[in-house]
């Protein structure tokens, strides 16, 4: 459910109220560009027997992400730790929401091995918002990054973070455990987030973004937003201005896929070319590494993107 407090502090009156939330609203055909393969290859199982053996939880199957087929081949998977459920109810995602029940003690170590079964040199972890937890889960998350690095060393580590939302010295007990790459998406525009994420805040989630840097300002940042949720252009730019304040690195930018009529519906298909000047906009505003497509999520091609992202530090770095 959404977090109680923040549904009593948020103000009631839509800023755009043609933007609000209809669950019958007509489903948008998807156009060709947006059309994925049917996973079902030998590698696909293989990661996913993998997956089951250990007993884990993926975004990949929970989200319903369109890139499974294709990244599951490859042996990427992205890891969901601390259960199934979700204490938030945003109006975009797939993932069930409820009580969730108390954290596997055993989870990082099984995470840790299966990283290793992988033979993954790169790891994304993001987890379920956890507002019942006095720490968010903080802990939870060093735990698995360290059990990680103890099973295999040599892979690097992308997490996927809730807000941490009044957990007092949560992001510090996270950053304190030194992941490569501190990703938080920011998901929507301002003026939506009231019909779309209505239990987070958009400045607290940039105010995350700047202090993961205050903290510790050799671990990249990362965020990313979804469009087709009724965002206009000039909204998404100053959301671009707002990341590079918080001195973010790297943002994603991918098309909204309605995961069932009772979800936000789609408003709009964004086309490739909108998608490549939105790619060509972020550059020239700053960023390390932007990947803006149909079909950019997160971690998709994370590994890749981490290495360029490091080339692109290192080249910013011998310019000065």
């Amino acid at each position: 459910m959404a977090n109680l407090i923040d549904t009593l502090h948020a103000d009631p009156r839509p800023r755009h109220p043609e933007k609000a939330h209809k669950a019958d609203s007509p489903v948008l055909r998807k156009p060709d560009w947006i059309r994925v393969k049917a996973p079902g290859s030998p590698k696909y199982a293989e990661t996913r027997a993998i997956v089951k053996e250990n007993k884990l939880v993926t975004v990949c199957e929970e989200a319903g992400c369109p890139n499974i087929g294709e990244c599951w081949e490859k042996k990427h998977a992205t890891f969901m730790i601390m259960g199934d459920t979700c204490t938030r109810a945003c109006a975009f995602c797939n993932v069930k929401t409820g009580l969730p029940g108390a954290l596997d003690a055993h989870e990082p170590a099984h995470v840790g091995e299966a990283v290793a079964k992988l033979g993954l040199s790169h790891v994304v972890i993001t987890s379920v918002d956890r507002d019942d937890l006095d720490d968010g889960g903080a802990e939870h998350f060093a735990q698995t990054i360290r059990a990680i690095r103890a099973a295999s060393p040599t892979t690097t580590i992308e997490i996927l973070t809730p807000d941490f939302l009044r957990k007092e010295g949560a992001l510090e007990t996270v950053v304190a455990a030194k992941p490569d790459v501190f990703n938080h998406n920011l998901e929507t525009v301002a003026s939506n987030y009231l019909t779309v994420r209505p239990g987070a805040r958009y400045f607290h989630s940039l105010r995350l973004l700047q202090r993961v840097k205050d903290l510790d300002p050799s671990i990249f940042t990362k965020s990313g937003i979804m469009v087709g949720l009724g965002e206009e252009r000039n909204e998404v730019l100053q959301l671009m201005d707002d990341l590079r304040s918080a001195d973010v690195d790297f943002i994603t930018i991918g098309q909204y896929l309605q995961p069932s009529r009772k979800h936000h519906p789609v408003i709009s298909f964004v086309t490739p070319d909108e998608f490549a000047a939105f790619e060509t906009i972020a550059y020239t505003k700053g960023f390390l590494m932007v990947s803006s497509s149909p079909l950019t999520r997160s971690s998709h091609h994370a590994g890749e993107d981490f290495a360029r992202l490091k080339v692109a530090r290192q080249a910013r770095a011998a310019k000065v």
